[in-house]
């Protein structure tokens, strides 16, 4: 039996992971990371105060002792300026990769290991590899959803305690699982927006923070065709949003470079022979491995954003630690700030961030 430390979202899948680890025999204590309390009045919906009240019963309905651990200083200097000086810089980061490796496996995790606790639990669709040496390898979920890719720029020892309880598992069997043991969440709408801070528009919560600098919008040959807020409110490959009606044969506009020395937003036809548009060689930086070199994988793949697929690389070591990818088929829209997660088949070798694009 081990002493472990659920994190609890007051969702259905980290409620889940707590109630199979339960099953297990396992002594099992919950504990809610309070982030952000939405203080300065940002529009949208931050849930934090429900998200509690919801966790606190399910570990009352499971019999678990319930913590509460507030780090709201610690998440606005490790994640959300983080975020806020990634888009002044005009990059596109992504908070949610930096909140698992800064709060959850970074300050929750050090905060399980000082109060004595085995291992940590989270509700996220990825699995744990054991091998004889001691050492951990995270693998893809199994069935139909995986947040690996959120996963990549972890390292050895924050991966050690790790358990994935429901990684297993498919979607539609947690929520069947979650009626099995009778959670009070067990019908609960999957959380939205941005991690932690709840269901509010990326563009509104930098206008929040950043004020607005409007310039031109460009085309190729230069001409003006509308007027932007802010560079920082785009990203390269976006095609909503832009207040740039399509041309009379109804093709859309897509953004493909920003130009900051005269603050234009650059964009062209969204097809595939668009310059700019696709490109199969970059450079990626700051790589973080999980637990073995690139340059070790049978079969390395490169997984640019979330909700993309994974494509054979070649990866040629540089200088400054990073790497020059080469993609076996072009990909669209790569984009400096963005988090590129690599693979050996279905195991996850680590990440880094995407800082230029070559062609």
């Amino acid at each position: 039996m081990a002493k472990i430390l659920a994190a609890m979202s007051g969702g259905v899948d980290s409620s889940v992971a707590a109630a199979l680890l339960l099953e297990q025999g396992h002594e099992v204590v919950g504990a809610y990371m309070k982030n952000w309390t939405n203080e300065e009045g940002l529009p949208g919906d931050c849930p934090w105060e429900q998200d509690i009240r919801d966790a606190r019963a399910v570990c009352d309905f499971l019999g678990m002792e319930f913590r509460i651990l507030s780090l709201t200083e610690q998440y606005r200097d490790r994640v959300v300026d983080y975020l806020l000086s990634g888009y002044r810089e005009g990059i596109t980061p992504n908070p949610d990769v930096m909140c698992n490796r800064e709060m959850k496996f970074g300050i929750f995790r050090e905060f399980a290991a000082d109060q004595g606790f085995d291992h940590l639990a989270t509700g996220h669709y990825a699995r744990i590899e054991n091998h004889p040496d001691g050492s951990v390898d995270i693998l893809r979920g199994a069935i139909g959803k995986d947040q690996s890719y959120f996963l990549a720029l972890l390292e050895q020892e924050q991966i050690q305690p790790a358990l994935f309880p429901i990684g297993h598992l498919p979607k539609p069997e947690v929520r069947k699982e979650a009626e099995r043991f009778g959670i009070p969440v067990a019908a609960k709408k999957d959380s939205q927006g941005i991690c932690f801070i709840g269901d509010i528009r990326m563009t509104d919560f930098l206008a929040h923070y950043i004020p607005d600098q409007p310039g031109a919008i460009v085309n190729f040959a230069g001409e003006r065709v509308g007027e932007h807020r802010g560079l920082h409110l785009h990203t390269l490959g976006q095609r909503k949003g832009l207040g740039v009606p399509s041309n009379t044969f109804g093709k859309a506009y897509v953004v493909i470079g920003k130009r900051p020395a005269t603050n234009e937003l650059v964009v062209a036809f969204d097809e595939p022979a668009t310059p700019g548009l696709y490109s199969t060689r970059c450079r990626v930086g700051s790589i973080s491995l999980t637990n073995r070199p690139l340059s070790g994988a049978e079969n390395l793949l490169a997984q640019p954003r979330y909700r993309s697929e994974a494509v054979a690389v070649e990866a040629e070591p540089v200088e400054n630690g990073g790497v020059i990818l080469t993609f076996a088929k072009p990909q669209r829209a790569l984009t400096p700030g963005q988090i590129c997660a690599f693979y050996d088949g279905e195991r996850l070798l680590g990440g880094g961030v995407f800082e230029e694009i070559c062609d």
